[in-house]
């Protein structure tokens, strides 16, 4: 009996184990949990945070990205820390602000002989990314590469300055798919270098920017024949549309049609706008619908790929991010665009959710800084060991996953660095109350200092001189002045 009892013990063990190898366990799929988990990111360019229809501050017409926000993480205090196109894509990349990264400028033949651009052997989170197992993909607009002689025969390439520029394998940080550009902006017929593709061998598309890439991205989402990503692996994509930079009116007449009968007077509302008659005040009022109209395109494409996430079983172990790489003042304060120390200009929608993970709020509080986006992605993808030392950016997962955490008492804000003189431009510190700012105009410093509760337009400068409030700021601002090894001179 004890010998049959003893049997029967060793053949159930038997086949519990030969079930164990056999079926070693769910794969990733719709309601399996994946150990590292897939990350998508639509960077957007020119939208400033205030475009976002869940926040009820602006009429802009986001019906996906308010269905995302309420399922997410929105961050209304975010901001693009040098708010202008390449230096932000840097510290977006290098979790480095721009004197530590070497992209204190927009990257253009202007730039390049003082080597503005990202460089070759940055470690980028793309690249630790891949070195632990994961599938990269970028799409779109990259900005991060120096034009270099012969230029690009592209229409940003013919005047006094060049912009665009291929990026060579060796330069793409970890992205094995690739589907990109450095910088054009004619939006209706854009133009793009495939992962394959040499120097001359780029392709105009006779379609609307962010629609395309929409269309790109479904493909490496869908994966159809295992052609675009490693199945087996999961995976990262960045999805970086143009619009709603300029050209406003280079988008489609259906979304166009949206703000048709609109009327434009009740997009003026804002004290910050300039009169009508004034150069800014005519920027404004020629480009807001537009500005809007694109707005809502992008909107229309962000929902294309989220339906896809979501049709295709990812979603769940999916980690979602919509931001942009700086806002746009379209002409509020007497400002064309951005590259200026306002709220338009330095403010970006931030939205991440990640399904049964972060919780989903609109946090009103977190003081989140371009820098801070690598490390958190790393900790929120399980690598937070891999996270390098000498960066500048604080992860802010456990902020985002439980409220804990929230170590940032202020953010620093520069811009309008003409390199190789990097003592020039603005520097500034801003917290959720003030924003203290220098800025560089004609070899003096004209300090600002505005109460963002009181004043949110920033249309009354409090500086004093001798201030509680600027003493209470200005030796953080000098300290990070310090850290990321900048020269400007406050006094």
């Amino acid at each position: 009996m004890k010998r049959r009892t003893t049997a029967i013990i060793l053949f159930f063990l038997a086949t519990v184990l030969a079930v164990a190898f056999t079926h070693p366990g769910p794969k990733p799929g719709k309601n399996a949990p994946a150990v590292h988990p897939n990350i998508l990111i639509v960077l957007v360019d020119q939208y400033r945070g205030q475009a976002l229809g869940l926040q009820g501050t602006e009429p802009v017409i986001t019906p996906n990205l308010d269905a995302l926000g309420k399922s997410g993480f929105v961050s209304t205090q975010m901001v693009a820390n040098y708010p202008v196109c390449s230096p932000s894509r840097a510290m977006l990349m290098s979790g480095k602000y721009p004197l530590k990264n070497k992209v204190y400028g927009n990257v253009n033949s202007d730039t390049a002989p003082f080597g503005v651009e990202l460089p070759a052997d940055m470690v980028c989170w793309s690249d630790i990314l891949e070195a632990n197992g994961y599938s990269n993909g970028y799409i779109g607009k990259w900005h991060l590469d120096s034009p270099q002689k012969p230029y690009i025969p592209t229409y940003n390439n013919e005047g006094k300055t060049a912009w665009n520029e291929w990026t060579e394998p060796g330069r793409r940080h970890g992205f094995d798919y690739w589907y990109a550009y450095g910088t054009y902006d004619r939006h209706l017929h854009p133009m793009y270098w495939d992962t394959r593709a040499v120097r001359d061998s780029f392709h105009y598309v006779n379609e609307w920017g962010p629609q395309h890439e929409a269309d790109k991205a479904i493909e490496f989402i869908t994966n159809p024949g295992n052609t675009y990503r490693d199945q087996s692996k999961p995976f990262a994509l960045v999805v970086s549309m143009n619009p709603p930079h300029s050209d406003y009116k280079n988008v489609p007449q259906q979304y166009v049609n949206l703000y048709k009968n609109v009327p434009l007077e009740s997009l003026l509302k804002d004290p910050d706008i300039p009169p009508a008659g004034t150069p800014m005040g005519e920027e404004y009022r020629n480009n807001i619908k537009y500005y809007y109209t694109c707005i809502a395109g992008v909107d229309a494409q962000v929902g294309r790929i989220l339906t896809c996430l979501k049709q295709s079983g990812l979603d769940d172990h999916t980690i979602v991010v919509f931001m942009a790489d700086h806002g746009n003042c379209l002409g509020k304060h007497d400002e064309i665009s951005k590259n200026n120390i306002y709220e338009e200009s330095l403010r970006i929608p931030f939205i991440i959710k990640w399904k049964g993970h972060i919780k989903s709020r609109m946090d009103n509080a977190l003081l989140m800084s371009m820098p801070d986006v690598y490390p958190t992605l790393l900790e929120l993808a399980g690598l937070k060991t891999k996270i390098p030392g000498d960066i500048d950016g604080k992860s802010q997962a456990q902020y985002l996953l439980n409220g804990q955490g929230n170590g940032a008492t202020g953010q620093f804000i520069l811009g309008a660095i003409n390199p190789p003189n990097a003592n020039s431009g603005f520097r500034g510190w801003r917290t959720l109350r003030y924003k203290l700012a220098y800025v560089k105009k004609k070899g003096t410093v004209e300090p600002y200092l505005f109460d963002l509760k009181n004043d949110p337009f920033e249309l009354k400068n409090i500086y004093t001189g001798n201030d509680s409030i600027i003493n209470q700021m200005l030796p953080s601002l000098k300290n990070w002045l310090g850290q990321t090894h900048d020269p400007f001179e406050i006094r």
